[in-house]
């Protein structure tokens, strides 16, 4: 692993406007360069948020076409900056006369303006929130089937998205694939994320070993959608380092890749895995 750097998450409130959404994560993004961060992480659903189906696939596009992604890969070299992608809504079908599904996809764009890996989202959010609020990602989403290890100058970044949050097997296996931090880019819900944001978040940095980046949507979104904020960093101790509040901003902190190593040797559970024999 290489030498200490600083990380930003940028929150913010995306709309049904992509153009406007590009904009604004785009200054953000350049607010946290211009303050040293070399690493810089976007939300969920960064380029659109809110959508119903229809609206979903009406304004999805394939990658190679997608308006977002030269945006952010220039972007990326201008700065000079690895910028982690949340999401984008990714058309699945070139064509479009086939299946009308899309991935929920992150990317990860080096410092050169260079996509160096896609993780596209394997859980998918099929809730029913109390208050009435429900999500059904899987009737516009494919799941994705492949676990991410991105490797990056300064140790491996293990590439999740929102919902995947609770779900720890995977953030074990990434851990022990070579995992020294996690990407968690999320819109997680306000009520959802006003119970469990927090707690899973340090409970997976704890069980791993690993910084945790979770840059979040904020505010209310398209077809009465409301998201928590509260972007947070966590150390591998789960000691939160960076939190926002509940509209767009940048956080950062300085990570140390040293830290991991060193909270591992003192509890290394990823060492003690044992084989059981499941309950039927």
């Amino acid at each position: 692993m290489s030498s200490s750097f600083k990380a930003a998450c940028v929150q913010i409130s995306s709309q049904l406007d992509m153009d406007a959404n590009l904009e604004a994560a785009s200054a953000l993004v350049r607010d946290a360069a211009d303050n040293g961060a070399q690493m810089v992480l976007l939300p969920e659903n960064v380029s659109l948020m809110g959508t119903n189906r229809e609206q979903a696939l009406a304004m999805a596009m394939p990658e190679a076409r997608h308006k977002a992604l030269p945006v952010f890969t220039e972007l990326a070299r201008e700065k000079g900056v690895w910028l982690m992608v949340g999401s984008l809504s990714v058309r699945l079908d070139e064509a479009g006369g086939g299946e009308d599904m899309l991935a929920n996809r992150s990317l990860l764009i080096s410092d050169q303006g260079e996509v160096m890996v896609r993780y596209d989202k394997i859980h998918m959010f099929d809730v029913n929130i109390e208050g009435g609020e429900s999500h059904r990602e899987s009737e516009t989403y494919r799941p994705g089937a492949q676990a991410v290890v991105a490797a990056t100058p300064w140790g491996g970044l293990g590439m999740t998205i929102c919902y995947d949050l609770r779900f720890p097997y995977l953030y074990r296996s990434l851990a022990q694939a070579g995992a020294h931090f996690m990407s968690v880019p999320s819109a997680f819900t306000r009520v959802s994320g006003r119970a469990h944001w927090h707690v899973l978040l340090r409970a997976r940095a704890v069980e791993t070993g690993c910084y945790i980046f979770a840059p979040a949507q904020c505010g209310d979104h398209a077809n009465d959608r409301q998201t928590y904020g509260h972007s947070l960093i966590i150390d591998p101790w789960g000691k939160i380092l960076a939190e926002a509040g509940e509209s767009p901003c940048v956080i950062a902190a300085d990570i140390d890749p040293s830290r991991v190593a060193a909270v591992r040797a003192m509890i290394p559970s990823l060492k003690h895995d044992r084989k059981f024999t499941p309950l039927a």
